[in-house]
């Protein structure tokens, strides 16, 4: 499965805010855009403004650089969520959140997308009882994710668990950490998405 493997801070810094792709250490002063807050690159402290197109773009690369999606199966993401009710937008962002790998992170499993990516590859989640380690998996309203018995000694798990304070469990999520078990209770409302982004410019962008 091909996926990026550069330094996961060089994307905050291009898109000029924090994206919260390493965990804790994005809530720290060891934040890369903390420390530096424009552009990586030679040409990074140059101002430019971008055009109408340059902004939908870099809206649409922040949003895919979240959730740590290549082009493709992005634009196949975008294609389902044109063919469902709804605002489209907002559809697209409920898939996205649906992931298996997200919900795993959502549940507080893994510190970032990228570690919960990981474990689920490697076969350590259930859902409804059954092994998935497919990380694109769309959960449903009602399906239960449990980290498997052979797997509830993993450190990053344990440790991360422990940390929840700084994000919280979303209120779309049921959990039972004692357990190491979480449900899905609801289809995410856009207000419940953690996200700063205006998906109506990715729609723009795919709809020229």
């Amino acid at each position: 499965m091909a996926r990026y493997s550069g330094a996961l801070c060089r994307i905050c810094r291009r898109e000029g805010e924090k994206l919260f792709l390493k965990g804790d250490r994005c809530y720290t002063e060891k934040c890369a855009i903390e420390r530096r807050q424009y552009p990586p690159g030679q040409h990074g402290q140059r101002r430019s403004k971008l055009s109408d197109y340059g902004v939908q773009l870099r809206e649409k690369q922040k949003v895919r650089k979240i959730y740590g999606l290549l082009e493709k199966p992005f634009r196949t993401a975008f294609g389902r969520a044109e063919r469902k009710k709804g605002v489209t937008g907002e559809v697209l962002l409920q898939l996205l959140e649906s992931r298996l790998d997200n919900v795993v992170f959502r549940m507080g499993f893994a510190p970032n997308r990228n570690s919960a990516r990981q474990l689920v590859t490697h076969g350590h989640f259930l859902v409804n009882g059954r092994k998935v380690d497919i990380a694109s998996f769309a959960v449903r309203v009602g399906d239960a994710v449990e980290l498997k018995a052979a797997s509830r000694d993993i450190t990053i798990i344990n440790d991360n668990i422990s940390k929840m304070e700084h994000r919280g469990v979303p209120v779309w999520i049921e959990m039972d950490f004692q357990n190491f078990k979480g449900k899905v209770t609801q289809v995410p409302a856009r207000e419940d998405i953690q996200l700063t982004a205006n998906e109506q410019l990715i729609v723009e962008l795919y709809s020229k």
